[in-house]
Order: C-alpha cells, then sequence, then structure tokens
C-alpha cells in the first residue's frame, strides 16, 4: 500500500509538471520545445543529462550485466558513461556555440543534405531502440506494482511517457528529469545503505558470498567482451542527440561545461549503488532473472515496504525520464531533419504550428519504438544493438565534424554506411563479442582512409539561428 502511494505521488507530480509546461506561455514556439529557450542553468542541465543517459539501460541492462558477471566487471561497464561524461566536458563549449536543435543538423551543415539524411535514418533507428528499452523496463515495474503483466505494464509506460514527452518539450523534460534526479540519487544511496546493513557483517563478508568466479576483475567475460560493453556506452554519451541538445540549450558555453562536470560527479554517486545493488542481489536472490537484479530487491521478504518503494520509485523515475528524453530527440529528427529540412519553410510556421508538429513526431516515434521492442529476445541485446548502430555509426562522424578540419563528405557517409552495415550484420551473424568491437574499428578505419584520399568538407562554426539547409558550408573564422 505504502508502495503504491509513493509511486502514484511521484507519477502525480511528473505530470503536474508537465501540465505546468505544456502552457503556451512556457511553449511558444519550436525552440521553446526543443531547446527550452536556451536558458537552462547547470544543475538543471546536469540533472537531465544524468537521468537521459542513465536510465533502465541501467538500472535493468546494466544491472543484469553487474548479476551475471560481478561488480568489477560492473565498473567497466559502466565506466563507459564515467569516462563519456568527462570527456563531453572538453567539446561542450563548441557544441553550445554551433547550437544546433539534432545532430544531423550539424551534418548537414558540414557534409551537405546526403550525410544529414544518411544521419537521420541512423540517428532514428538507435533512438528507436533505446526509447522502446523504457517501455519494457517500465513493463517490469508496473507488473511488480500492479496486477498487470510486464506487456500491460509496457503499455501504461507508452502513454505515461509519451505524454511527459508531448507536454512541455525540453523544459518540461528537463525538469522532471532534475526532480527526478534528486529523488534518484537519495534512493539508490538508501537502498544500498539499508540492504548492506541489513544483510551483510562488513566488506569482507559482502565479497566472500560473491560467487568465486564473479570476483575477478574479467569475471565470465574475456577482455574483448569486456571492451565489447565498455565501448557503446562510450561513443553514445560523446555523440548522443540528447547530449548535444541539452549543452545547446545551456544559457551559454560556460554553462555548458560546467553541466558536463556536475554530470560526471552525480554519475559517479548514481551508479556506485547500482552495482552494489546489483551485486548484493546475486549473493541474496541467486536464482532469479539477472533483469530483476535491483527489483527483485523490492520485494517485502528482503526489505521493509518502504525501502522497496524507494527502490521502485527510484526504478521509475530513470526509465520514464530516459524515455521522454529520447522520444524527445526522436521528434527533433523528424521536425528539422525530414519534415522541415528547409530553414525558411520551417520559420515559416507559426509557433504553435512548430509544437504541434514536434507532438505529433512523438506520438509517431513512440508507437514505432513500442512495435520494435517486441522483436529482441532479452532487454540487453536491444540495448546494445541501440547504443551500438548510434556509437559506431555517428559518433566518429560528429566528432570529425567538429574537430577534424581534414574530414571528407565522402569519408563521413563511408563511415556511417559502414558503421552501420556492420553493427547490423554482426548482430545477425556475430559471433560471442558485442559488435561494436568489429563496427567501430571498420567505421572509424573507412572515416580516416576515405578522408584523406578526397577532397575535405570546410569546418562549421555557425550557430542554430544561421544554420543552413543547403549543401553550402561554413568557414571557420
Amino acid at each position: 500500500m505504502l508502495t503504491n502511494a509513493v509511486i502514484i505521488i511521484y507519477i502525480a507530480g511528473m505530470l503536474a509538471v508537465g501540465f505546468w509546461f505544456s502552457r503556451r506561455s512556457q511553449v511558444s514556439d519550436g525552440k521553446d520545445y526543443m531547446l527550452a529557450g536556451q536558458g537552462l542553468g547547470a544543475p538543471v542541465l546536469a540533472g537531465t543529462m544524468l537521468t537521459t543517459f542513465v536510465g533502465s539501460g541501467s538500472v535493468i541492462g546494466g544491472a543484469s550485466f553487474v548479476y551475471q558477471n560481478g561488480p568489477l566487471v560492473g565498473i567497466f561497464f559502466f565506466l563507459g558513461t564515467i569516462a563519456g561524461a568527462l570527456a563531453l566536458g572538453f567539446i561542450a563549449k563548441r557544441v553550445r556555440q554551433n547550437s544546433f536543435s539534432t545532430v544531423p543538423q550539424l551534418l548537414t551543415a558540414r557534409f551537405g543534405n546526403g550525410v544529414g539524411i544518411l544521419g537521420t535514418v541512423i540517428v532514428l533507428l538507435a533512438f528507436i531502440g533505446i526509447t522502446g528499452t523504457q517501455f519494457t523496463g517500465a513493463g517490469y515495474i508496473f507488473s511488480l506494482l500492479t496486477p498487470l503483466t510486464e506487456g500491460q505494464g509496457s503499455i501504461a509506460a507508452f502513454f505515461l511517457i509519451t505524454f511527459l514527452a508531448m507536454s512541455g518539450g525540453l523544459k518540461s523534460v528537463s525538469w522532471t528529469d532534475f526532480l527526478s534526479a534528486l529523488l534518484i540519487l537519495g534512493g539508490l544511496l538508501s537502498a544500498v545503505a539499508y540492504v548492506y546493513l541489513a544483510y551483510f557483517d562488513g566488506f569482507g563478508d559482502y565479497t566472500d558470498r560473491l560467487p568465486d568466479q564473479l570476483q575477478s576483475f574479467t569475471g565470465t567475460l574475456t577482455p574483448l567482451q569486456i571492451l565489447g560493453f565498455f565501448l557503446p556506452l562510450f561513443l553514445l554519451i560523446l555523440g548522443d542527440q540528447n547530449m548535444h541538445q541539452r549543452l545547446a540549450a545551456a544559457k551559454d558555453a560556460k554553462t555548458a561545461q560546467r553541466a558536463t562536470y556536475y554530470f560526471f560527479g552525480a554519475g559517479i554517486l548514481m551508479i556506485a549503488p547500482i552495482i552494489f545493488l546489483a551485486s548484493f542481489s546475486r549473493v541474496l536472490l541467486p536464482n532469479i532473472s539477472p533483469d530483476m537484479a535491483i527489483l527483485g530487491l523490492a520485494d517485502s521478504s528482503f526489505t521493509p515496504e518502504m525501502v522497496g518503494a524507494i527502490i521502485l520509485a527510484t526504478a521509475l523515475a530513470l526509465v520514464l525520464t530516459t524515455g521522454s528524453s529520447y522520444l524527445l530527440a526522436s521528434s527533433g529528427s523528424i521536425v528539422y531533419d525530414l519534415l522541415f529540412r528547409n530553414t525558411q519553410k520551417r520559420e515559416s510556421l507559426s509557433g504553435r504550428q512548430q509544437v504541434l508538429y514536434s507532438r505529433l513526431s512523438v506520438m509517431i516515434i513512440a508507437v514505432l519504438a513500442f512495435v520494435i521492442v517486441q522483436f529482441f529476445p532479452t532487454f540487453l541485446s536491444l540495448q546494445m544493438y541501440a547504443y551500438t548502430m548510434y556509437g559506431a555509426a555517428v559518433t566518429p562522424v560528429v566528432l570529425a565534424a567538429l574537430f577534424w578540419k581534414r574530414v571528407s563528405v565522402a569519408g563521413a557517409a563511408s563511415s556511417m554506411i559502414v558503421g552501420s552495415v556492420a553493427t547490423i550484420a554482426w548482430e545477425v551473424w556475430g559471433g560471442s563479442v558485442n559488435s561494436v568491437v568489429i563496427s567501430f574499428p571498420l567505421a572509424l578505419f573507412t572515416l580516416v582512409a576515405v578522408s584523406l584520399t578526397t577532397k575535405h568538407a570546410p569546418m562549421v562554426t555557425q550557430n542554430h539561428a544561421n544554420e543552413t539547409s543547403t549543401t553550402t558550408n561554413l568557414e571557420q573564422p
């Protein structure tokens, strides 16, 4: 009863924030909807970056990985997020100075329409998969709280996440993310403290009770397999349209960079409890499904109802915030990169029309994400596919567009094609390592080799206000 009350209060609070920011005074045009009027401060930015990237992929997929392979190997898995957050700080100012609403806009300005359209397709393929994992994750949680099955819970999550993304755009998403981040940090730390004190007689007892094969730095995996889990998260965060969109929404370049360092610190505080809880679960619940590693601890036979409520509310918060963020980013790709690539055509729409098209595109992406998630056998397999598709095919080209003068149109296009094809082919016919170990080196080699043998594309520094949808590129002053 207490658990349901906590969840209801949380959901009601998120809905209230969504309704507040859905008002016309808060969201008057496309810039308000997609970039929050470029007025977000560092704490809110850090909160929304944190909860966007640390979602069900961490509390379910990542926890499943730790449960199966051990806490030390889990550090390498999550290190991709931590190292990526730190590296993001080095590119934050450049991203804010350019202020593109979507990553394909940057690719279009640097390489032309062809590469921009190719980037849009890959972004949507990856983001639809990531969004789908959030529906599945929420379905797990709702099945624990209500008589609903996991499938029915996913349907409920579909409507809730879609509303949060549709209501107030990035303003709504950012503030619900920030408030959820406070709940999540407090909830995870509280849950870890209780379970550790209640069930373990010191740190030595905890490590002794772990299965022997889970006490090494490699666990049950080879170093190459571990690399296959580290790289997708690291590459995704550097090129993630969500991260670039949020940096573009900062008040200024310094605020954007400061937010990434807050993100780095808060990420450590959030990820460490996830690793501990999942490994605690391996000791206390050795026979459950790995996907339920953390959620299983909410059972009343292991934790008091209040602690169980905190665990489930925390997990739900992670899922809802990540899902709404990826829906919003996908909406931007449809509106800015497909329907209204021409700036003049888009600006001819009224502010309300821009918001309407954005909201309709959120609904379209949500439906596609719900359908595609039905075709993957496990949560972790869909998660790794989506992360790799983006990280291998898009991130190298995005970083080259920002920092490498010698990169060419042909190099960018061929790298994205090779990265995408290699990812899909390995997922279908590959072996025991994740596809990123194959697709990323191939994409990077193609990018460099082709660029060095073809004419390069000029650098881009122009911001969103002066963006172009033509193939004319902008020289660096």
